[in-house]
């Protein structure tokens, strides 16, 4: 077998880039998500579309993890 085909020790196959840790691995409590669910119910009869909800669910999530309220997160995400 020619020598680019040798295997090489698990070690150098490896990425060379460390892992981030979580910094916002908190979870939401229940009251976040309950807010959440009927702010999100608010922004669909508002006229939001399906793709625009999700991502600003996923922006309201993250903040919200942070510790940020939901009226200051969605300002937040809207002024962004």
């Amino acid at each position: 077998m020619p020598e680019h085909y040798e295997e090489k020790p698990p070690e150098a196959q490896q990425s060379t880039t460390p892992t981030k840790p979580r910094t916002n691995g908190k979870k939401m409590t229940d009251t976040q998500k309950k807010q959440l669910s009927k702010h999100m119910e608010k922004m669909k009869k508002d006229g939001m579309s399906t793709s625009e909800m999700k991502s600003h669910r996923m922006k309201m999530m993250g903040r919200m993890r942070k510790g940020e309220s939901l009226n200051k997160a969605h300002k937040a995400v809207m002024s962004s």
